[in-house]
C-alpha cells in the first residue's frame, strides 16, 4: 500500500530531523568544543611579541589567551595572594625558581622562553655607541626601571654601578614601575634617555632612534623564564601554551624583537 501524505510528511521529517543530529555530531567532533581561556601573566618588555604568539596561538588551537602586562616584582606580589594566572612569563629566572620553590608553580616546566638585551636610548640626544653620555651628564633625566620590580632595572643599576655612576646620576633618575613606564617616559619627554629593553625600539632589524647596545658583560644575563603555575596545572591549554612558545613560529617572533635564546 501506497504511504499516505501523512505518513511521507512524517518521514520526510524524520530524515530531516536524523540529517540535522548527524551533522551536529560531526560538528560536535571536528569543532573546538575544548577550547579553553589561558590567563598569562607577563613581563612588560615582553609586550609585544606575546601579543603576536598569542594571537598565532588562538589561530591555531582555538583557545582564548587572556594577557596581562607589568613588572615581574608585582606579578610575583599578585601570584602569592592568589591572582588566577595560570602561566608567568617572567622578565628574569629567578623569580620563577622562587615560586617553583615556594610551591606556588609546577616543578619541571620552567624553561627560558628568552633572553634580553639592554639598551641605553634616546628619541632626542644622540648616544654614542660607548654610552658617554652618561659620564658627561648632558642631560636632565634618566629613566630607569625600578630594580626591586624589574629586572631590567637591576641591570640598568649594575651598568651604573659598575662605571662609578650610580650616586652621582642617581639625583636625575626618573624611576619606572616596569619597563614599560620606563620606556614611556622617554617617550613623552619626561626624562630625555633611559635603560629600555632592546625589544620596545628594535623594528624592522633596526634601532629606532639613538641607542647604545649595552655589552653582556656590562650586566647578568637577563634569563627570562616561563612556568606553570599551579592555578594551571589542570589546564591542559596552559601546557599547550608553554610548549608553542618553544616551537616556531614563537621563535621566530621572539628573534624578530631582537631577543636570543642563549
Amino acid at each position: 500500500m501506497e504511504p499516505s501524505f501523512e505518513q511521507r510528511v512524517s518521514s520526510r521529517g524524520r530524515s530531516r530531523l536524523q540529517a540535522v543530529c548527524l551533522l551536529f555530531g560531526l560538528w560536535a567532533v571536528v569543532s573546538p568544543t575544548w577550547a579553553a581561556e589561558v590567563i598569562v601573566a607577563v613581563a612588560a618588555n615582553f609586550t609585544a611579541p606575546m601579543k603576536e604568539i598569542a594571537a598565532a596561538f588562538e589561530r591555531e588551537t582555538g583557545h582564548k589567551v587572556s594577557l596581562s602586562f607589568g613588572s615581574t616584582g608585582n606579578f610575583r606580589t599578585q601570584i602569592v595572594n592568589g591572582a588566577p594566572f595560570q602561566v608567568f612569563l617572567a622578565a628574569d629566572d629567578e623569580t620563577p625558581a622562587a615560586l617553583e620553590r615556594d610551591g606556588y608553580a609546577v616543578l619541571g616546566t620552567r624553561f627560558t622562553h628568552a633572553v634580553g638585551k639592554l639598551v641605553l636610548w634616546s628619541p632626542t640626544l644622540v648616544v654614542d655607541d660607548q654610552g658617554k653620555i652618561l659620564e658627561t651628564g648632558e642631560f636632565a633625566h634618566l629613566a630607569v626601571a625600578n630594580p626591586k620590580l624589574a629586572p631590567y632595572g637591576k641591570a640598568a643599576m649594575q651598568v651604573l654601578q659598575k662605571r662609578g655612576l650610580a650616586a652621582r646620576l642617581e639625583p636625575k633618575i626618573v624611576w619606572g614601575e616596569s619597563i614599560t613606564q620606563t620606556y614611556q617616559f622617554v617617550v613623552s619627554g619626561a626624562a630625555e634617555l633611559g635603560f629600555v629593553a632592546l625589544s620596545q625600539v628594535y623594528e624592522g632589524g633596526k634601532i629606532k632612534g639613538s641607542a647604545w647596545l649595552v655589552p653582556q658583560e656590562d650586566y647578568d644575563p637577563i634569563r627570562q623564564d616561563a612556568v606553570l603555575l599551579v592555578r594551571g596545572k589542570d589546564e591542559p591549554a596552559a601546557r599547550e601554551l608553554l610548549a608553542y612558545l618553544q616551537r616556531e613560529p614563537a621563535r621566530s617572533i621572539i628573534r624578530r624583537y631582537g631577543y636570543s635564546f642563549e
